[in-house]
């Protein structure tokens, strides 16, 4: 089935790049994100989504479907299938950062860190607001030991997307660890 959805995708045609609304779309969310002080969950949650929902949208009906089927394999935790869909997208599609970023769970999911390590950084150098990369290269960093780069990696995702609770309370948690070994 992963073969045919290579197939498919190849058949179809590249990914085409984003459209430039987009990307003003995406400034206008990243503004929001950052500027909502209104502490209401819910709108920051919208905002989130609308930004998930962009980074998703690759241009090309074909490479959205290699996108999908990686996440229903990832879902599924069917790790090979979703890293073969997932490869052949970031194949067909190399500046599709979320192609890179769904990738990099995948190999993550199957334990494999160094080959998420190197997707989380091309995603950033395609995205460097993508809170989802830098919460997982923090993640990565935090339990392989390096609490320091998980704090710094964790206060960008912060810095981006500062109504996430998860990053707050990760950060809290770091710098408790990190007091702790300074006394």
């Amino acid at each position: 089935m992963a073969r045919f959805a290579v197939l498919f995708a190849v058949f179809l045609g590249l990914a085409a790049p984003a459209l430039a609304e987009d990307g003003d779309e995406l400034d206008r969310l990243f503004e929001a994100l950052r500027g909502d002080e209104t502490g209401d969950a819910a709108h920051w949650a919208r905002i989130e989504d609308r930004i998930w929902d962009l980074w998703s949208r690759s241009g090309s009906a074909a490479m959205d479907y290699l996108l999908e089927r990686g996440r229903e394999a990832l879902a599924a935790d069917q790790f090979d299938a979703a890293i073969e869909h997932l490869t052949a997208l970031v194949d067909n599609a190399p500046d599709f950062a979320e192609g890179y970023n769904a990738r990099a769970t995948a190999y993550y999911q199957a334990g494999l860190v160094g080959p998420a390590m190197a997707d989380i950084a091309r995603v950033l150098t395609l995205e460097p607001r993508h809170f989802g990369a830098l919460t997982g290269l923090g993640l990565i960093l935090e339990e392989t030991g390096d609490a320091e780069g998980a704090v710094r990696a964790y206060g960008a995702a912060l810095a981006i997307h500062p109504h996430q609770p998860d990053l707050r309370e990760a950060m809290e948690r770091l710098d408790e660890e990190l007091q702790g070994e300074t006394i």
